[in-house]
């Protein structure tokens, strides 16, 4: 790591720990809503990016193959094989688009939809519960950090490069 100085002292070590804090959070966030709320019946045998690409496809139905790799990070051939394996047990649709039957569209099937988002209701039922019970003031800094957060979120997405030396 390298280290330099300015007027809060060195910056790089400060960095390392925020990043690392950051992350310890995240995940234990992510884990306590889990075990909690658990996951979705039909996402709990899919693997994570089966998982994400059902949850990718609720928020954007209609989305390409190629646009849903390029927002999860990987190349079209990975996409087209989750695809594939979700068609399979019932969860997407792949339908060819209307003015290029070249490109697939995706939607969710109704019964995966209807459980993805029951899940989703209950996952913002807790949060919104914990949020409520925290004070004014550690709300209004949540609040505050989203678009801080927002912009690490662009940060951290892959090059296409990155996305192809991966796959």
């Amino acid at each position: 790591m390298e280290k330099y100085l300015c007027n809060r002292g060195i910056v790089g070590e400060v960095t390392d720990v925020l990043a690392e804090e950051l992350l310890a959070s995240i995940g234990l966030v992510r884990r306590h809503l889990r075990r909690s709320v658990g996951r979705p019946f039909p996402l709990s045998a899919l693997t994570d990016s089966q998982a994400e690409l059902v949850r990718l496809v609720r928020r954007n139905p209609g989305i390409a193959v190629a646009e849903a790799a390029g927002e999860l990070g990987l190349v079209p051939n990975t996409v087209s094989t989750l695809v594939g394996q979700l068609t399979e047990r019932g969860l997407l649709l792949r339908t060819p688009d209307a003015s290029d039957r070249r490109i697939a569209r995706l939607t969710l099937t109704d019964p995966a939809r209807e459980q993805v988002e029951a899940w989703r209701d209950r996952r913002t039922a807790f949060v919104t519960e914990a949020l409520d019970s925290l004070e004014p003031r550690d709300r209004d800094a949540l609040r505050a950090a989203l678009p801080a957060l927002a912009v690490l979120t662009e940060r951290l997405l892959p090059s296409e490069l990155d996305a192809k030396e991966r796959v």
